[in-house]
């Protein structure tokens, strides 16, 4: 069965980085672009960036664009969201999505 696997999150200190995973299997990762999401309490779940299915052309949202950094592996069936000068409004839980399959999510918290 199609399983998408986050991981990465955790409390990090305002202007810190993070990098999220996303491993996949049971689909053709290689014919799918990929995206990050995220949700914080009481807010709806947004699309942070987006990746083409070969990795030649990304997106971003515009509150996180010049800080994230949406790449992905197609040997490894992985996705990644390097994310940088981390802000408190970054706080939400990131999800990973392919087509109509979500991951868990993994938890980011930006605190001092």
């Amino acid at each position: 069965q199609v399983r998408l696997v986050e991981s990465g999150g955790g409390l990090v200190q305002p202007g810190g980085s993070l990098r999220l995973s996303c491993a996949a299997s049971g689909f053709r990762f290689s014919n799918y672009a990929m995206r990050w999401y995220r949700q914080a309490p009481g807010k709806e779940r947004e699309l942070v960036a987006s990746i083409t299915n070969s990795g030649s052309r990304t997106n971003y949202a515009d509150s996180v664009k010049g800080r994230f950094t949406i790449s992905r592996d197609n040997a490894k069936n992985t996705v990644y969201l390097q994310m940088n000068s981390l802000k408190p409004e970054d706080t939400a839980v990131y999800y990973c999505n392919a087509h109509l399959w979500w991951g868990q999510g993994t938890q980011v918290t930006v605190s001092s």
